[in-house]
């Protein structure tokens, strides 16, 4: 099947090294800002990538749910595909898709599992229904049908009628702290401009380098 069409030309933007940002942080909370501003929909949708024992890559979409100096925090289930490919590698890299801008950030570093105090702490601002599906749903797991999953809700909700709703054993979240950072920006012609960020360990300085596209 042919995918040909008019060529589509990115022409929001530039980035060059006098408009980046000295740290990565910074220049993602800048673009964070732009797409919010833009009121454009799931501006912190992120694709997390993580890889198995053996090699085999996998991807899913997941909420950015808070971020500092220190990493970029996501929250799941602790028994799920991801879950278990962090404990086995916690290598992992998130990218961020802000097509509507022509930008796109991919971050990469270590996944480190959140204290429990941390899990607690935010697990009881979310909406009743969440925390009740964060019982009801065994991650990845193979279920019958979509009746099994809705009974399942259903008993839980009469299983917390007019109580506290817990944090399950196996809910948790990550941060991811980073040490690669990659601003994507496109431009016409495919002459797109690209700066990477690299951690250099021996002194904490960020190194930055323009990248062909």
């Amino acid at each position: 099947m042919s995918l040909e069409k008019e060529r589509r030309e990115y022409r929001f933007a530039g980035l060059d090294v006098d408009s980046l940002a000295k740290d990565p942080l910074t220049q993602f909370r800048r673009w964070l800002a732009d797409i919010i501003e833009q009121g454009l929909s799931d501006p912190t949708a992120m694709c997390l990538s993580t890889c198995a024992v053996n090699g085999r890559p996998s991807q899913r979409i997941v909420l950015l749910k808070s971020f500092d100096k220190s990493g970029f925090v996501f929250f799941t289930n602790l028994e799920s595909r991801k879950s278990l490919e962090i404990r086995s590698n916690a290598r992992v890299s998130l990218l961020f898709p802000w097509l509507q801008l022509d930008r796109q950030v991919i971050i990469e570093g270590e996944a480190i599992e959140l204290s429990r105090e941390e899990v607690v702490k935010y697990f009881i601002t979310r909406p009743k229904g969440s925390k009740i599906a964060a019982w009801s749903s065994r991650q990845s797991k193979p279920i019958q049908s979509r009746f099994q999953l809705e009974e399942c809700y259903k008993k839980t909700c009469s299983r917390f009628d007019g109580e506290d709703i817990p944090v399950p054993d196996f809910w948790g979240g990550y941060k991811v702290a980073p040490d690669f950072f990659e601003f994507w920006q496109g431009r016409e012609n495919r002459l797109h401009d690209r700066f990477s960020f690299s951690l250099d360990d021996s002194s904490s300085v960020w190194i930055v380098n323009r990248l062909s596209p």
